[in-house]
């Protein structure tokens, strides 16, 4: 009974795997060109077990010289977006297209400039609708025998994604030698065993702030010239006291206070931020950030002075990426 069950759900998975051979079309080539002609990141974002699914795919893709992060959709919307740019191809995952929490996200991701990319089991869905490339990655049933728990359309949604990484190698002329670079058992985690000191970024022009008493006009145009969604509030040029992300703005707006050339940054930032060390470990951040759902750290020392600020691309990037890049 046990082994005939087991035996039944890898059938029907891998079934379910086969079929998807049928539906690779010229949007999977679409796809892949245009991953390779952007001269941004791959975005990747879905909820739940899609999600999961997401984050599987980024590490692929992350470690076979393609550049990827995870946005989680609901984050996302609360400061997250800030990471988004035009230049980059988004790909959103759900089997039924209807889920709420992404399909919320897309008008912003829209509106951005980016590409935008459907993994979905039902191409008539909404989340289609917002896409110029379609993935279908549909099911004809799930190996779960209640028809509820995602089975046969995750591994589906894997698969895919397996499928667009090994075509992205070949396609990149991705070598052995690339992947022995890259590989996060290897130079990553000897990267987290180094200092934050080694790799923040310490030049105050690179570094989005604006001083107490800023009105938050002008903290609003410094946020949107560097783009991370976040800005540091300073007293006396160096002492950080607070921060404001791009939730903080929408929260306040929500709260239908607009009168942002009247209140200055302090009224809005918050106080006593996440924040590291310079002489911590980078692994010590990754786990903050982790830990906390936040992508960016200002690195202060024990007087609250700041010292520079660390990005999550800067510890998962090897140094590649600059906030001027």
């Amino acid at each position: 009974m046990i082994i005939q069950e087991a035996v039944k759900v890898l059938e029907i998975e891998g079934k379910s795997i086969l079929n998807l051979t049928k539906k690779i079309n010229h949007d999977f080539e679409k796809m892949v060109n245009l991953i390779c002609s952007s001269t941004g990141k791959v975005i990747i974002s879905g909820i739940g077990k899609s999600g999961l699914i997401g984050r599987k795919i980024v590490a692929t893709l992350t470690s076979t010289g393609t550049s990827a992060i995870f946005l989680h959709p609901v984050e996302a919307m609360h400061g997250d977006l800030g990471m988004v740019s035009n230049n980059d191809v988004f790909i959103g995952i759900s089997n039924s297209g209807e889920t709420q929490e992404l399909n919320i996200l897309l008008p912003s991701i829209k509106e951005i400039g980016c590409k935008m990319i459907a993994f979905t089991g039902n191409i008539n869905s909404s989340m289609a609708d917002y896409c110029s490339i379609i993935i279908d990655t549909g099911v004809k049933e799930e190996a779960c025998p209640l028809g509820l728990a995602p089975t046969s359309s995750t591994t589906a949604q894997l698969a895919m994604g397996d499928a667009l990484a090994v075509v992205l190698i070949k396609k990149k002329d991705f070598q052995k030698k690339d992947f022995q670079k890259s590989h996060p058992g290897g130079a990553l985690g000897q990267r987290l065993s180094c200092k934050v000191s080694e790799i923040m970024l310490k030049n105050y022009s690179l570094i989005p702030s604006v001083l107490s008493g800023t009105l938050m006009t002008e903290a609003i145009t410094q946020m949107d010239k560097f783009k991370l969604g976040i800005i540091l509030v300073l007293e006396k040029k160096s002492k950080l006291i607070g921060v404001i992300t791009d939730g903080d703005i929408r929260h306040f707006i929500a709260e239908k206070i607009f009168n942002f050339n009247e209140i200055t940054a302090e009224k809005i930032m918050t106080k006593n931020p996440h924040t590291i060390y310079a002489k911590s470990f980078l692994y010590d951040a990754l786990n903050i950030m982790e830990k906390h759902q936040i992508t960016v750290l200002p690195v202060i020392d024990k007087n609250n002075i700041l010292q520079g600020i660390l990005h999550l691309h800067d510890i998962l990037g090897k140094g590649a990426f600059k906030f001027n890049a």
